[in-house]
């Protein structure tokens, strides 16, 4: 059994998809999006060029401030793309939806004593009121955000703070779970610890760096935690 299971948060163990798509189309309609679906599609394109840029090391907020300008801008609308953004913020703050089956995950876990991490991108005041709201805050030990950190994750800076305040974790008793390649596989990867890439969607791995696991579901998860 591991000792340590570090978590990523956004569609690994909090449905950050369902949230989103529900915050991008109120803003659209909100604005006088003519197409919402194309306008979700444009968004989409934006905002994934646009964390590429944040992992790879690029200022954070000035990028997110971006997004929702070039996206109305490609709709031809004007829009103060600064006050959209905190708009949206907004929403995510209180998009608390789990992915079915995390909560029973975590409780296993702990109750083997597992010692659960979360490692998570994003925003420290968003992460934290998510991780409240949602109830499954209380399963972890400790939480690493990487707007707290400084880094993001795949930057092996992110998981210093992780390894200096766990003096005995290491590659042997730990797992990273998450579901981007880029960031969490790709993280652990640069600090030599083992993976769980969470997949259920069944995607095809388009890089040429590998997780050291694969699950499509939190059984698959708990099992390669707890073996």
């Amino acid at each position: 059994m591991k000792k340590y299971a570090i978590f990523d948060l956004d569609d690994t163990l909090l449905d950050f998809t369902r949230g989103e798509i529900e915050g991008i189309t109120a803003i659209l309609k909100k604005y006088g999006a003519p197409d919402i679906r194309r306008g979700f599609d444009t968004y989409v394109h934006f905002n994934r060029d646009i964390w590429q840029r944040i992992e790879q090391g690029a200022p954070r907020q000035p990028l997110l401030n971006q997004r929702f300008a070039l996206t109305f801008k490609a709709l031809d609308i004007a829009v103060d793309g600064v006050a959209l953004e905190a708009e949206y913020n907004d929403m995510l703050n209180h998009n608390f939806y789990t992915l079915p089956g995390a909560r029973d995950l975590l409780t296993q876990l702990k109750s083997a004593g597992v010692h659960l991490l979360v490692g998570t991108n994003g925003t420290k005041h968003t992460q934290l009121n998510r991780l409240d709201g949602s109830g499954i805050g209380a399963y972890f030990d400790a939480v690493y955000i990487s707007q707290d950190v400084g880094f993001n994750k795949p930057d092996p800076r992110f998981f210093a703070p992780i390894f200096a305040q766990h003096p005995d974790l290491t590659a042997a008793n730990t797992l990273m779970v998450g579901d981007r390649l880029q960031s969490d596989v790709l993280g652990a990867n640069n600090v030599q610890l083992p993976s769980i890439w969470y997949n259920p969607q069944h995607t095809a791995n388009p890089v040429a760096y590998q997780p050291t696991f694969e699950a499509a579901d939190f059984t698959t998860v708990a099992r390669l935690i707890l073996k």
